[in-house]
C-alpha cells in the first residue's frame, strides 16, 4: 500500500494511493496514519480494503508527512562509502548516528527555508525506513519485521553548522523544513528488497544525484539492528539511512543552495519530491 496524509498544514486527512496513483480518502475508516496505525495487524486490517469502494480525492491537495506523530526522527552519516569519500572522511567502522529535529519534518513538496545565516545549505536524498513494531535489541536477521514501511527523506544540511561550528551535526540538520518526507509511506510488503533501490536528485533540472541502495556500508537491516541497541525505536520512528554521492559538499567548486533553486528527488517505487528554496 501506499500511504499518504494530505491537507492543509495541521489538518492533514489519511489517504490511499491507488494502482492508477489517484488519492483515496481513508479518513471513513481512521482517524490518522501514525503509530497506532503501523503495526502489522493494522496494517494488515487496511490492506483488505478495496481501494475503489474509497471516495476519490480531486484536485491535487498538498501532501504532508505520511506519518503523524513521528517520535524520533534518526540520521545515519557516510552511508556510502563514495560519498565519504567526496566528503573527504574515512568510511565508517560503525555507523554514524545523529538526530534531526522532528521540527524539521515537512511535506514532501513544501519549501526549504534557508536558515538565518545560512552559507553552506545542502540536499541529501535518502531512503527512509518507518518503525512499525517497537524494537528493542533486535537482531539484524529478525530487524525488517520492525519495519512498517519506506519513504524518501531529502536530508537537507546546512555544512557551516554541521561541521565548522563544533563537533556536534544535529544543528546543521535539524533546521526547520530541512526534513521533507514523503510524498507515500510504501509498505514494506511493496518493497521486498530494500536494498536494491535507484535513487536520485536533480537541481535545477540537472542530475547532481545518483546511486542505489546496494552501495550502502550498512544495510537496512544492520541499522535497524544497530540502532535499536542504542534507544528503543518506537512505531512511528523515522531512520533516514544515508545518501549516495553528487551532494554540493563534494563538488569542485562547492555549490550550495540558494534562494530560488530547486530539488527534484526521487526513489524506485517511493515517487518523487520537489521542493523550491526559499528565504
Amino acid at each position: 500500500m501506499k500511504l499518504v496524509r494530505y491537507g492543509r498544514m495541521g489538518k492533514e486527512k489519511p489517504g490511499l494511493i491507488d494502482q492508477e496513483l489517484k488519492l483515496r480518502d481513508l479518513s471513513g475508516i481512521i482517524d490518522d496514519i501514525g503509530p497506532e496505525q503501523l503495526s502489522a495487524k493494522s496494517l494488515s486490517r487496511l490492506s483488505k480494503i478495496k481501494a475503489d469502494s474509497l471516495p476519490l480525492v480531486r484536485g491535487k491537495p498538498r501532501f504532508g508527512v505520511p506519518v503523524a506523530q513521528v517520535g524520533k526522527f534518526i540520521g545515519i552519516g557516510l552511508n556510502y562509502s563514495d560519498h565519504a569519500a567526496e566528503a573527504g572522511m574515512p568510511v565508517p567502522s560503525e555507523p554514524i548516528v545523529f538526530m534531526k529535529a522532528t521540527s524539521s519534518l515537512s511535506g514532501p513538496d513544501d519549501p526549504v527555508v534557508l536558515p538565518r545565516d545560512s552559507k553552506k545549505s545542502d540536499w541529501e536524498v535518502e531512503l527512509g525506513v518507518v518503525i512499525g513494531t517497537k524494537a528493542q535489541y533486535v537482531s539484524q536477521k529478525d530487524a525488517l519485521q520492525y519495519v512498517a514501511g519506506y519513504c524518501i527523506v531529502n536530508d537537507v544540511s546546512e555544512r557551516e553548522f554541521q561541521l565548522e561550528r563544533g563537533s556536534q551535526w544535529d544543528k546543521g540538520k535539524g533546521c526547520d523544513t530541512f526534513g521533507p518526507v514523503g510524498p507515500w509511506l510504501v509498505t514494506a510488503d511493496e518493497i521486498i528488497q530494500p536494498q536494491r533501490l535507484d535513487l536520485w536528485l536533480d537541481l535545477n533540472g540537472e542530475r547532481v544525484q545518483t546511486g542505489n541502495t546496494r552501495t550502502m556500508i550498512f544495510s537496512v537491516a544492520k541499522l535497524v539492528s544497530y540502532v535499536s541497541r542504542f534507544m528503543t525505536l518506537m512505531p512511528g520512528d523515522i531512520i533516514t539511512t544515508g545518501t549516495p554521492p553528487g551532494v554540493g559538499m563534494g563538488m569542485k567548486p562547492q555549490r550550495f543552495l540558494r534562494a530560488g533553486d530547486e530539488m527534484t528527488l526521487g526513489i524506485d517505487g517511493l515517487g518523487m519530491q520537489r521542493q523550491k528554496v526559499i528565504t
